[in-house]
C-alpha cells in the first residue's frame, strides 16, 4: 500500500488517491504514516477530509504530530484543532513541546483554552486528567421530546449521545438515560419518571486505572465524572480507558523485567533512552547479587571437600527463582484485576505451600533418578540437593507470594516485586538453604 501511495503522489493523481484513502478506517491511514517518508507526509493529511483527518491525527506517534503542527499554517491548525474533542487535544499537548503547545493554545478558541487549562491542572494519573466535558446533560422536568431536540441540536459535537447524563441547575449529578430508553418511552414522558437513579460515578482524583477498571467491570460506555460536590464535570469513554489499561499493563510488563517506565514505542525510543531505562535496575540487581557471591565465598572450605556440589548450584538456583516468579506473576495478576486482596494473605500462602511441596517432591524425586543413573553420585549428595530442592521451591512460593502483596499493602507497585528481584532474594536463600543442609548431612 505504502509504493501504491508513494506512486500516486510522484504522478500527481491526487483524486485518484483520495478515493483510497476514503475507503481506510482512520486507524489504518495512521499506521500508514509509520513508514511513509516524512517529505509525504503533509501532502498526504491534506488530501484527507477534515473530519477524517482530524480522527488521524489523534492516532499519530507524537513525533509525526510535532512535524505536522510545525507545518501546519494557523488556519490548517485552528481546522484540526476544532475538529478534536478535547481529551483528545489534551492527549496531544501533553506529549508536545513548549513551543508547539503555545502555538496549539493560542489558535484554540478562549472556551476550548480555558477547559484544556482546567483539565491540565488534574494530577497525571487522575480520572480528570483523561475526561472529556463533551456530553449530553438533561434536566430533570424535560421531557422525551424535548431530549431528542437537544440531542439533535447539540449532538454533533459530543463525543457520546448514547448515553445521557441528567443535572438539575446547579449541575448534581442526579440521574442517567440512555437513547435506547428515550427511544422506548412516549414522547410526553418525563426524564425523571425514565432515569436511572444513582447512577456510578467517579470523582476527579479518583486514578484513572480505578475508572478503567470500573467501566469494564459494570460494562458500560462511559461513566461520568464529578466533583467533591457531586457536580457533573465530565465523562471518561470506554476508549480512552481501553488506551490507559494498555498504558498500564506495558508499564508493569516493564516494571516487572526490571526496567524503567516508557511512554514511547520500542522503536521509537532512542538507545540512550533505553540505556536510562535499563541501567537503574540493572545495577541495583548487580550489586544486591553480590550476597549470592558472599555466601558461596563463606562455604568455601565446605566446596573445597566436596567440589561436586557446586555441579548443582545453578540447577538449585534457577528452579527456586522460576517457583519464585510463577507465584509472583500469578498474584501480580490477581492484585491487578482485584481478584486478591491482602486480607487473603493466609489463604494465599496456605495455598502456595501445598503446591510448593507437591511441586518440590515431584521435582526431587526426578532428580534424584537424574542424580542416581545419569550424574552417578553418592546416595548422600543426592540426598542434600532433593531435600535442598524441596526447601528452595517452598521458600519461592511464599517469599513470590507474599512480596506482592507487601509492596501492595505499604502503596508500592506490586510489579516491582517481579522475576528480577524476587530471583536475586530466592537464589540468596536457596544457597543457604543447601550448604546449611550440606554442612548438617555431610559434616563440613
Amino acid at each position: 500500500m505504502i509504493d501504491i501511495i508513494i506512486e500516486l503522489i510522484t504522478a500527481k493523481q491526487y483524486a485518484k488517491l483520495k478515493g483510497i484513502l476514503s475507503d481506510i478506517e482512520p486507524i489504518d491511514i495512521a499506521a500508514l504514516f509509520d513508514d511513509l517518508p516524512k517529505r509525504y507526509m503533509p501532502l498526504l493529511y491534506r488530501l484527507l477530509p477534515k473530519e477524517t483527518a482530524a480522527e488521524v491525527f489523534v492516532e499519530l506517534d507524537a513525533d509525526t504530530q510535532e512535524m505536522l503542527i510545525t507545518g501546519f499554517s494557523d488556519s490548517e491548525l485552528k481546522e484540526v484543532l476544532d475538529e478534536l474533542y478535547l481529551d483528545d487535544a489534551v492527549d496531544i499537548i501533553e506529549e508536545m513541546p513548549a513551543n508547539v503547545v503555545k502555538r496549539i493554545i493560542r489558535h484554540s478558541d478562549p472556551e476550548v483554552r480555558h477547559s484544556i487549562n482546567e483539565i491540565l491542572n488534574y494530577p497525571k494519573d487522575s480520572a480528570g486528567s483523561i475526561m472529556t466535558i463533551e456530553f449530553i446533560d438533561l434536566k430533570e422536568d424535560m421531557t422525551v421530546q424535548d431530549a431528542f431536540t437537544k440531542i439533535r441540536r447539540t449532538g454533533v459535537d459530543k463525543e457520546t449521545i448514547y448515553t445521557c447524563y441528567v443535572t438539575d441547575r446547579n449541575r448534581i449529578l442526579k440521574g442517567i438515560v440512555s437513547v435506547k430508553d428515550l427511544l422506548l418511552s412516549a414522547e410526553d414522558c418525563v426524564i425523571s419518571d425514565i432515569m436511572e437513579k444513582n447512577p456510578i460515578f467517579v470523582y476527579t482524583l479518583d486514578d484513572k486505572e480505578d475508572v478503567a477498571k470500573a467501566l469494564s467491570k459494570y460494562d458500560f460506555l462511559a461513566l461520568p465524572v464529578v466533583d467533591n460536590e457531586k457536580r457533573l464535570v465530565g465523562i471518561v469513554t470506554v476508549d480512552d480507558a481501553i488506551d490507559v489499561i494498555q498504558e498500564e499493563a506495558t508499564e508493569d510488563i516493564e516494571k516487572m523485567a526490571a526496567m524503567t517506565p516508557s511512554e514511547k514505542p520500542y522503536l521509537k525510543t532512542g538507545v540512550w533512552d533505553t540505556f536510562k531505562q535499563r541501567i537503574p535496575w540493572l545495577l541495583v540487581l548487580m550489586i544486591s547479587a553480590t550476597f549470592t557471591g558472599k555466601i558461596i565465598a563463606h562455604f568455601e572450605d565446605a566446596l573445597g571437600k566436596f567440589v561436586v556440589l557446586t555441579t548443582f548450584i545453578p540447577m538449585l538456583m534457577d528452579t527456586g527463582g522460576n517457583s519464585g516468579s510463577q507465584a509472583s506473576v500469578t498474584i501480580i495478576r490477581g492484585l491487578s484485576l482485584e481478584e486478591i486482596h491482602f486480607r487473603d494473605i493466609l489463604r494465599i500462602l496456605w495455598k502456595e505451600a501445598r503446591v510448593a511441596l507437591i511441586c518440590g517432591v515431584v521435582l526431587a524425586c526426578a532428580n534424584f533418578v537424574k542424580l542416581m543413573i545419569i550424574d552417578r553420585v553418592t546416595l548422600t549428595i543426592a540426598l542434600v540437593v532433593c531435600t535442598t530442592l524441596v526447601g528452595t521451591v517452598f521458600f519461592a512460593k511464599i517469599v513470590g507470594s507474599s512480596l506482592p502483596l507487601f509492596a501492595k499493602k505499604i502503596g508500592f507497585d506490586p510489579a516491582v516485586m517481579a522475576s528480577p528481584l524476587i530471583t536475586t532474594i530466592v537464589d540468596a536463600m536457596s544457597l543457604m538453604i543447601y550448604f546449611n543442609i550440606a554442612s548438617a548431612v555431610l559434616h563440613i
